[in-house]
């Protein structure tokens, strides 16, 4: 089979990431342009560390971004004659090179891990952020009020913390969860925590302004209800609301504005599975952080101005805990990357024909793949590790920059 060469192939992977080069380029020019201006992210480019981890990361959201453009096949595209090709291998009938070689199905390489970019990219910051929102929305009372309260949340927390973690995951994430009511009710519980806390920062906040405070509440509610129908309208739950007869709820779920993006039963699994796990470890750096702020002077302040609790924990506290709590998101989503190759490598993960990298290296660690087809698993795990290592840098910038604030 005719190839392009190895120099060929660089060139290649070169060209067709042009819009990510176009995107990182201007962005440089922003930062030299207006670094003053840009606060945090401009001062992440202040040492090399800093610049590394967010040209990193940059890189894969750009190419996550665009990888329809990017990619030269669709991410489940077969073409017969390129079973296992060699990386640079052209196809004798569309005369396209498969840079990153073929794998054992006849799928171009380099277009999946583009588009696995992007599933990696969706999952794990969407994961981290209601982690953190669970997490902050139960961790402060617990650290603010603590007795009963406190007992409890830790107790629950800690149980959960106790749980060996691949045992959780492969008792969410198995097929046989997804015929029940289980996914779907921690789900829809989950989804509710970003109305939640924003209804109860706007309340707090404009209590006693009414022409403030109803519009604000209004639009949370509407914007909070839209994401929740649009995320929990998959075929499966639908159907399941039809057998405990509740098809008019259903039937609404099917209307055009409640579908404009969704998400898939087995992506519903890994998501809440992935919540579920993180939300304890983000409680508990809340509650550790609330213990520590609400012995401030300004704490005492607020309480002699009579600001009700509610205010004091999400105005006063939870503003004075982001720069640990940013870092420990950046974190996060590295580890939630790994998780979810490691979920995908136990085909634990989203379904075979899915780019997603953990199932990418899976496919290309068998013994006989290992062997010959080498490139198969290695291009998904060096995506994999050059996305963690950013993030990991970025979060060690990060932890700087809030030192020194």
């Amino acid at each position: 089979m005719e190839t392009i060469g190895l120099i060929g192939v660089v060139g290649g992977i070169v060209f067709r990431l042009w819009p990510v080069w176009v995107c990182m380029a201007a962005m440089l020019v922003a930062v030299y342009l207006f670094k003053p201006r840009l606060g945090l992210f401009g001062q992440l480019f202040n040492t090399g560390v800093g610049t590394a981890g967010v040209l990193i990361c940059a890189f894969w959201v750009f190419s996550a971004i665009f990888a329809d453009t990017i990619a030269p096949l669709g991410p489940r595209m077969q073409l017969a004659a390129m079973k296992n090709a060699v990386p640079g291998a052209i196809d004798p009938e569309t005369g396209i090179a498969f840079l990153l070689g073929g794998d054992n199905l006849a799928r171009d390489v380099f277009s999946r891990v583009i588009h696995g970019g992007r599933v990696v990219l969706t999952i794990a910051p969407a994961a981290t952020l209601i982690a953190l929102m669970v997490g902050a929305t139960l961790g402060l009372p617990a650290g603010y009020f603590g007795g009963k309260i406190d007992n409890i949340l830790s107790f629950l927390a800690n149980l959960v913390l106790a749980f060996p973690v691949i045992l959780l995951f492969y008792l969410l994430v198995t097929p046989g969860i997804m015929e029940t009511w289980i996914p779907y009710i921690m789900g829809g519980t989950l989804f509710i925590f970003p109305t939640i806390i924003f209804g109860t920062l706007f309340y707090t906040r404009f209590l006693g302004r009414s022409e403030k405070l109803y519009p604000y509440m209004i639009a949370t509610l509407a914007i909070g209800i839209w994401i929740w129908m649009n995320l929990m309208s998959t075929g499966t739950f639908l159907a399941k609301l039809r057998e405990v007869h509740m098809g008019w709820l259903a039937s609404i779920m099917e209307w055009p504005i409640f579908n404009v993006f969704g998400i898939e039963p087995n992506e519903l699994n890994i998501f809440v599975a992935v919540v579920f796990a993180s939300s304890p470890g983000v409680f508990r750096i809340v509650r550790g952080l609330t213990l520590d702020i609400k012995t401030r002077d300004y704490i005492a302040a607020a309480q002699t101005r009579g600001e009700t609790p509610w205010y004091i924990m999400l105005w006063e506290m939870l503003p004075n805990a982001r720069g640990p709590l940013i870092v420990d998101a950046c974190l996060r989503v590295g580890y939630t990357t790994i998780l979810l190759g490691t979920l995908g490598f136990f085909g634990l993960g989203m379904g075979p024909e899915s780019p997603d990298w953990g199932t990418m290296i899976k496919d290309g660690s068998r013994v006989a793949q290992l062997r010959l087809y080498t490139w198969t698993g290695v291009s998904p795990a060096l995506a994999l590790m050059s996305l963690v290592l950013g993030l990991n840098l970025l979060a060690d910038s990060l932890r700087e920059e809030s030192l020194r604030d």
